[in-house]
């Protein structure tokens, strides 16, 4: 089997309703859609979500790169033969070019598992048949932060994830009162997005010890790994690395020096499944727990997420909710959502082929 054309798009999809983090304001969110044809009727489809802030791409950028270097190696190629082909793209696209990475990794990945015929997650181990995922609450007032959470656990979900990192008394408030709008049960994790001092990350944690939260994600900035570890150390809680966590250097450099609980693997920032598979062996042999994340993902990029994810038993948790408020999604059902829990296609591959 050879891989014919390589073809990609971008889709631009807008949110249903703009959130805000501790250093920008999302309204919509540009995906590159990837399709690898062969010259057999099996199809390979991959998607790339760029964010100038976290993966240092655009739309623009990643468009030239797989039309340029990825097609170039694509191009003729086995498909089947997914090692030899990322690692001719990765010296160069691994740091510069990770979500264009991910796009072509994931349309492997999907030929492989339309090749012989069984779901992704279940050539990736199987491990779990589904999975938890938590939803986001963008940084709002007191009352809109409630009136969100309330909502998300009238839709089903159980877990919850509430973004801060400008105010650690106002962030504080916020999260006593959801807990207290939602009860015991529900699980709150908490994400700074690099917004504090070490100092204000310790006075949160004593401030929200209450609220019981299950973890605190990136509270530091990115480069700033001795900070980071120094609240792993003084805080009650979980210490979760997200932005910190670029790719399998930053793996091993966070588990070998102590520096986090937790780290957040997302395809787009590591460079797809093979790249995430590495990262997670590092995290399992440091006993550090892996959580799964994503960005603003359409439910393709998402299913590959969900794919690794179930995969692998040492991925205990999943923010898998980048697809959930997006308009336009020409992807929309290749996961499925039902209670806050995410189940994979049973289609061959990530499950998914667009409408003609």
């Amino acid at each position: 089997m050879k891989i014919t054309k390589v073809e990609a798009w971008p889709v631009t999809m807008r949110l249903t309703a703009p959130y805000e983090i501790a250093y920008e304001t999302v309204e919509e969110t540009v995906n590159v859609f990837l399709r690898l044809e062969t010259d057999s009727p099996l199809v390979g489809y991959g998607c790339a979500a760029p964010d100038a802030m976290v993966t240092g791409e655009t739309p623009e950028t990643v468009l030239e790169t797989i039309r340029g270097n990825a097609d170039a190696v694509l191009h003729g190629a086995d498909p089947l033969r997914r090692a030899v082909l990322l690692e001719e793209l990765c010296e160069a696209a691994r740091k510069e070019h990770p979500s264009a990475l991910a796009a072509v990794d994931m349309a492997l990945h999907d030929l492989l598992g339309k090749i012989a015929g069984l779901p992704l997650w279940q050539l990736l181990g199987g491990y779990r048949e589904s999975i938890v995922t938590s939803v986001t609450v963008g940084i709002l007032n007191e009352r809109e932060t409630v009136e969100a959470a309330r909502e998300h656990i009238a839709r089903g979900f159980r877990c919850l994830k509430l973004k801060g990192g400008r105010d650690a008394e106002a962030d504080a408030a916020r999260v006593l009162r959801v807990r207290e709008a939602v009860g015991k049960d529900v699980e709150l994790r908490f994400d700074a997005n690099q917004g504090y001092t070490p100092e204000g990350a310790a006075r949160f944690v004593d401030l929200v010890r209450a609220a019981s939260i299950e973890l605190l994600e990136q509270p530091t900035p990115r480069e700033a790994l001795e900070e980071l570890g120094w609240v792993t150390q003084r805080v009650s809680i979980p210490v979760m690395a997200d932005e910190s966590l670029m790719n399998l250097r930053d793996a091993f450099r966070l588990a070998r020096q102590n520096l986090v609980d937790m780290i957040n693997v997302k395809l787009m920032k590591v460079g797809g499944i093979a790249e995430a598979l590495q990262v997670n062996g590092v995290a399992r042999a440091a006993g550090i727990e892996v959580m799964v994340g994503c960005m603003d993902e359409a439910a393709l990029a998402i299913a590959a997420g969900l794919a690794f994810a179930l995969g692998r038993p040492n991925v205990c948790y999943a923010d898998l909710d980048g697809h959930l408020d997006l308009i336009g999604d020409p992807s929309a059902g290749a996961v499925l959502l039902r209670d806050g829990v995410l189940y994979p296609s049973e289609r061959p591959g990530l499950g998914w082929e667009p409408c003609r």
